[in-house]
């Protein structure tokens, strides 16, 4: 097990003031030795990668491409030219919707997601059943936010063309069966594209041992800077889809009524690339691989089992998913009886307690379990068991500030 302690000290937002920061799955902090990396791009490199012949431009476009290399091995990619540069999981999945659903999605044909996604999940989906006159199909969890085997396998149908499923959820925590969708989804002509927007962060991704057939996730949420997102896609499916974004270095040759196209990925990759953010990206990834995933899974599941064993000792307090904390991803979501989840967190805010409250960019699911909004809370292995304790400390005081009583 790792000592949490001597990582916690690489942030210095941590250690600046007494703020318990629980808003993890939004966005994580940075260690220093990503800011470092950022900072040294500027100050030793900063040129336009990948399109000046001198020093400074070529050091760029190493350290952009080396990025790429260290992503493609951190998911199980068989080739950089998988790993596609988006500047998050929203425009990784708008490009596999506008340059591959909208060109192979017909009238009449399915596309299958959960009722659980993220609105970057939805949206373009919709988008595409829409133009297409096709039918968007919703899987449905059972209580503890589970989408059994007879659910998937009665939505998924010859008609589907495409299943599109978050490998976490960003507001139950509940990891979906991924990897036996895939098998299923492919058995019946489907390709599959998974959000590890909320996974990636957690658990050890292998893109080929799942099977996906694309793959987004953020940067922001795994130690990174904002502004960077990847898409991996397998090869043979990109170099078939028209680029999404046109103009600046995605181009071969370009004459005054035609183009052709420039080869994996920079097809994918117009205009001036976040060669900073790319190089953030891959230090988090170095950081998060020495820190290790068997340590960040433990100390988030002894932390998440210390915050529902205290929230559970409050009567009022309801508990969204599953009752098992190894189920939840280091996400608990929750309400308080009386108390709008914006309360709950402007409460919380006074005493530097940091959450997030809302519809969690997921409404469909708000409107799955009869709830508007809630309050979550989500954990990262920086934090500590003093934080869970202040944290319960104080959200026990919520009602009475609101008015309720001792």
């Amino acid at each position: 097990m790792a000592n949490i302690g001597d990582y916690r000290k690489d942030f210095d937002i941590l250690n600046s003031g007494d703020y318990v920061y629980f808003d993890n799955a939004a966005t994580s902090q940075r260690p220093n030795q990503v800011l470092d990396a950022i900072s040294n791009f500027y100050r030793t490199a900063n040129a336009n990668p990948l399109r000046g012949l001198y020093d400074w431009s070529i050091a760029a476009t190493d350290m952009y491409e080396d990025s790429r290399r260290v992503v493609a091995d951190f998911i199980g990619a068989a080739t950089p030219e998988e790993i596609i540069f988006t500047r998050n999981t929203s425009e990784s999945l708008n490009l596999v919707a506008y340059s591959y659903g909208l060109d192979n999605v017909s009238e009449g044909d399915e596309v299958v997601i959960s009722v659980m996604e993220h609105h970057s999940n939805i949206l373009p989906w919709q988008m595409v059943c829409r133009k297409k006159n096709a039918k968007l199909v919703y899987l449905e969890p059972d209580e503890e936010g589970v989408i059994s085997k007879e659910e998937y396998e009665s939505k998924i149908t010859d008609r589907t063309k495409v299943v599109a499923i978050g490998h976490v959820s960003n507001v139950m925590g509940v990891t979906n069966p991924v990897k036996e969708i895939v098998a299923y989804a492919k058995s019946k002509g489907a390709i599959v594209v998974v959000d590890g927007a909320q996974s990636t962060p957690h658990m050890k991704i292998n893109v080929q041992d799942l099977g996906a057939d694309f793959f987004a996730f953020s940067g922001h949420k795994m130690l990174g800077p904002m502004g960077i997102g990847v898409l991996y896609g397998r090869k043979e499916l990109l170099e078939n889809m028209s680029p999404f974004l046109t103009g600046g270095e995605m181009i071969e040759y370009v004459t005054r009524t035609d183009a052709t196209y420039a080869e994996l990925p920079h097809k994918f990759e117009a205009g001036t690339v976040n060669a900073s953010g790319a190089v953030g990206l891959a230090e988090a990834i170095r950081y998060l691989q020495n820190v290790g995933f068997e340590a960040i899974e433990a100390q988030e599941q002894k932390l998440t089992a210390l915050l529902m064993e205290g929230m559970s000792k409050l009567p009022y307090i309801k508990i969204y998913g599953s009752k098992d904390p190894k189920k939840h991803c280091g996400i608990v979501t929750f309400t308080i009886d009386g108390v709008h989840p914006h309360d709950i967190s402007s409460v919380l805010n006074d005493d530097h307690v940091c959450i997030r409250a809302g519809h969690h960019c997921a409404q469909p699911l708000m409107q799955f379990i009869g709830e508007g909004s809630t309050a979550r809370a989500s954990l990262y292995f920086y934090n500590t068991e003093e934080e869970v304790k202040i944290f319960l400390e104080k959200l026990a005081k919520v009602r009475e500030v609101m008015g309720y009583g001792a």
